[in-house]
């Protein structure tokens, strides 16, 4: 039976390397379309961990994820040797940033790394870790055609952009478009039957390298577009008028406008990393992206405006930031997940701590935090802690939040996500960014 055979009749064992956000709801919605289905991790405790059953993800829920493991068709290894009987393989692994901002794919190179020595015939290999175009074609394709196997007649490779949006109730791996490119036309043709078997709509493109840059565009566009909303924050506040009641109004318009929202910064893994692996990339081609840098600087500059903001509320009332008690409510990147990474909270938090101020955290989703080398633990959110305290700041807009009962029972409030819309009792207290 060939691959295609074996894809079209969920016969094809696939292999998922990294069981984080990406890969482990990757495996789940195989496994459950009918794929027999092996997890990799370098990390021991997780792979026990998705193999009791137990899910350290938010879109995971156990009790599906308990009945494929028990069921037999997910399992989770260490042992990258299962790649050899393996007719499927995605890489899902980390790709961050360096301090200077240039892409790290030494995750992807490891991964790969691996994958050469089990490669096989009649193989599909699949990126699926977000980074800068050519990736595919200019550092995969040469480590596994160095087997002597020739892509496109003896495997198969291909880039398909991951599009997990963490705690979106709707958009799940199933129901989200997947574009899907292949370093040859019969790379692209094998790798979007693959995905057709579990996704419903599938966007074919030209090669691997349009792919990646598919990637890119939608995390620069929001981006780009939210340092816009951002520095018209900025505007408006020079101006002393209501951002917020201007996007409003400008959202009315059917046709030509999207509102994007001001906050206290970008979080996550895609938006605040995504357009620097495209910005990296161009400057290699002598060609600088100002956009992508110009809204890089406003995103990343909003967490000390945040903090200019506390420190004109508290200068209101006669206090300093050194020695007020400040509660941050939230610390996730959004709203109701527990997801940290590249939260702007912990900008928020460092600086407010670096000003000399006690800063406590509240986030139902995030029960302790590790900051400068200090323990915190989330607080129990009553009417003493917020009574005690000398500002609130809110930074995540979590949904389970009573914001009324907060305003009513705080002295003062600093709203970075409009979270104390239409509230009307207390409303002197809350300064808005």
């Amino acid at each position: 039976m060939n691959l295609k055979d074996k894809i079209g009749s969920k016969k094809a064992l696939v292999s998922v390397i990294g069981m984080g956000y990406v890969g482990l709801p990757l495996a789940v919605e195989l496994s459950k379309v009918g794929f027999m289905v092996k997890g990799i991790d370098i990390k021991e405790e997780k792979v026990n961990l998705v193999n009791s059953g137990r899910s350290d993800v938010a879109d995971v829920e156990e009790e599906e994820l308990g009945g494929l493991v028990k069921a037999g068709s997910l399992r989770a290894t260490t042992d990258f040797a299962i790649l050899k009987e393996s007719d499927v393989v995605n890489i899902c692994v980390p790709t961050p940033l360096s301090k200077t901002k240039d892409p790290d794919v030494s995750f992807i190179l490891n991964a790969v790394k691996e994958i050469k020595k089990y490669l096989h015939q009649d193989q599909l290999v699949v990126l699926e870790s977000t980074t800068y175009p050519g990736t595919t074609e200019e550092l995969l394709l040469p480590i596994l055609e160095e087997t002597g196997l020739k892509a496109g007649r003896d495997f198969f490779l291909a880039f398909s952009p991951e599009r997990i949006d963490p705690g979106n109730p709707v958009y799940k791996v199933k129901n989200t478009p997947r574009v899907v490119g292949g370093v040859t036309q019969e790379c692209t043709e094998v790798a979007t039957l693959f995905y057709q078997q579990f996704i419903e709509k599938v966007v074919p493109v030209s090669s691997g390298k349009s792919a990646e840059m598919v990637k890119l565009l939608e995390n620069t566009f929001r981006s780009v577009n939210i340092g816009l909303v951002n520095e018209v924050a900025l505007m408006c506040d020079r101006l002393g008028i209501d951002v917020w009641e201007i996007i409003d109004a400008a959202a009315s318009k059917p046709f030509g406008y999207m509102p994007f929202y001001p906050g206290p910064g970008l979080g996550g893994h895609c938006i605040p990393i995504d357009p620097h692996y495209l910005a990296w990339k161009l400057k290699t081609l002598n060609y600088y992206a100002r956009f992508i840098e110009l809204a890089g600087d406003i995103n990343s500059s909003m967490p000390y405006y945040v903090l200019g903001k506390v420190g004109e509320v508290l200068n209101g009332v006669e206090k300093s930031l050194k020695g007020s008690q400040i509660l941050c409510l939230g610390v996730a990147y959004k709203r109701d997940i527990g997801d940290i990474r590249e939260s702007p909270a912990l900008d928020v938090l460092k600086l407010l701590i670096s000003k000399g101020a006690q800063v406590r955290y509240n986030d139902p989703y995030v029960p302790k935090l590790a900051l400068n080398g200090y323990s915190l633990q989330s607080q129990e959110l009553d009417e003493e802690l917020l009574q005690g305290t000398d500002c609130v700041v809110i930074v995540t807009d979590h949904s389970s939040y009573d914001y009324n009962w907060i305003v009513k029972h705080s002295r003062l409030v600093v709203d970075t996500r409009n979270a104390t819309r239409g509230i009307e009792e207390g409303k002197e207290k809350v300064t808005k960014i």
